[in-house]
């Protein structure tokens, strides 16, 4: 059983109970949805100042105290599998991994082989047990999406970097080729983000009670008639937010098949190309890059 105390700061005093519970859950990449949230304050699983709660809609008072009980349970063995990994840096406690379009990185109902996590299995010896379903995953990349990702080896490490991501600490950056020219050298998408209300499976831009927050910066490294070719930053990490963000404004991603049309593109046009961090023992700061896939330079070199 594993415990979990909270503090309820100033800033969500207001907030509900599950929704806040949610929140902090998603930090930790747990991948705990709110209904699950909602059945471990149904089963007793939930104590706020010491007592019981079973409605998931109380709201909170700053200065409350949370205390969480989750029992985690494996639906299926996740197995080791050999599937070759570009591996960047390795050390004690975390490895940098240059991940290849097409492989998804953990498994999911329905889907517990060849993923990233089967591969860490056969690689690594030791990776965080924070998720039992997602050993050493502190954050994700699309099945679609090429290049870096951080991987921990022991919780400590997971923890750390995990509250890194939650603090926009952590330096990312993508390398994107869009539809059209972009108007701007650079600019700020900030717009919320959340479920689509009729297709399911797909984010949107919401304004919605259960929208987050989201905001990318973006710089034109090339402008041209039909496309252009942008360096991405996400300031915060919501499902597909690069992909809605330009889609939104007008200039989906190359090659994205959920949130454009265009198919001039064998893939998704999106690799992360850098990621800089505080080295969770060192306290140091330190940084990877990846060379831009050989895809993006055919296709700049022929057009």
């Amino acid at each position: 059983m594993q415990e979990y105390r909270l503090k309820v700061s100033s800033e969500d005093s207001g907030c509900r109970l599950d929704l806040y519970l949610f929140k902090y859950f998603e930090k930790l990449n747990l991948g705990f949805s709110r209904t699950y949230i909602q059945s471990l304050i149904q089963d007793e699983k939930v104590r706020l100042n010491g007592e019981v709660r079973l409605k998931p809609h109380c709201k909170l008072k700053h200065d409350d105290e949370i205390t969480v009980y989750v029992e985690e349970k494996k639906e299926e063995s996740l197995l080791a599998e050999n599937i070759p990994l570009d591996i960047v840096y390795e050390d004690e406690d975390l490895a940098i991994i240059n991940k290849p379009i097409g492989l998804v990185v953990h498994a999911a109902p329905g889907n517990y082989q060849h993923t990233l996590v089967n591969a860490l299995l056969y690689h690594f010896k030791e990776l965080s047990s924070v998720s039992a379903l997602r050993p050493g995953i502190v954050h994700r990349l699309d099945k679609a999406t090429s290049g870096l990702i951080v991987i921990a080896k022991n919780n400590q490490t997971h923890l750390s970097l995990a509250a890194q991501f939650a603090e926009h600490s952590i330096k990312r950056k993508y390398i994107a080729i869009v539809k059209g020219r972009m108007e701007f050298k650079e600019n700020v998408i900030e717009l919320p983000i959340g479920r689509d209300p009729i297709k399911r499976e797909r984010m949107s831009i919401s304004f919605g009670p259960e929208s987050r927050y989201a905001k990318t910066y973006y710089r034109s490294l090339k402008r041209k008639e039909d496309f252009s070719l942008l360096e991405l930053e996400p300031y915060t990490g919501r499902t597909h937010q690069l992909r809605v963000h330009l889609a939104h404004i007008g200039h989906p991603i190359l090659g994205d098949k959920k949130y454009g049309r265009d198919k001039k593109f064998s893939r998704l046009a999106l690799h992360a190309k850098y990621l800089g961090f505080i080295h969770p023992r060192t306290k140091k700061f330190i940084e990877f890059t990846s060379e831009i896939p050989e895809e993006f330079t055919n296709f700049l070199e022929s057009t």
